[in-house]
């Protein structure tokens, strides 16, 4: 199986601009579909952006669309997420997350497509 670890997040002011890492260990990381979630406090888990296993295909939430940036590299096994012009809204707990049994270019949207789990780095923005 997969383990995930983040990285990259912090505390930092409206307009900024954060990029979290998602680095994974074990075997066959490019076999996996993966994606950002976040949660604000008293709010559910909700989808941010997922990429494919090739990388060619992506996907964000309408909320961060045109700000947030997905990447991966399947030769360092890693997953980043670029965030620009950064809001109080955005403030949340970052997870990363790996969906297996896609193929090389579907995504997976859904948090019930996802089996793994990063433990979460925490992004705070003030105004």
């Amino acid at each position: 199986q997969v383990q995930l670890v983040e990285s990259g997040g912090g505390s930092v002011q409206a307009g900024d601009s954060l990029r979290l890492t998602c680095a994974a260990s074990g075997p066959k990381f490019s076999s996996y579909a993966m994606g950002w979630f976040r949660q604000a406090p008293g709010k559910e888990r909700e989808f941010v952006s997922a990429i494919s296993r090739n990388g060619s295909n992506r996907e964000y939430a309408s909320s961060v669309k045109g700000r947030f940036t997905i990447f991966r590299d399947n030769a360092k096994d890693t997953v980043d997420l670029q965030i620009d012009s950064l809001k109080p809204e955005d403030t949340a707990v970052y997870f990363c997350a790996a969906s297996p049994g896609k193929w090389p270019f579907d995504l997976a949207i859904a948090k019930s497509d996802y089996r793994y789990w990063g433990q979460g780095t925490q992004v705070t923005v003030s105004s």
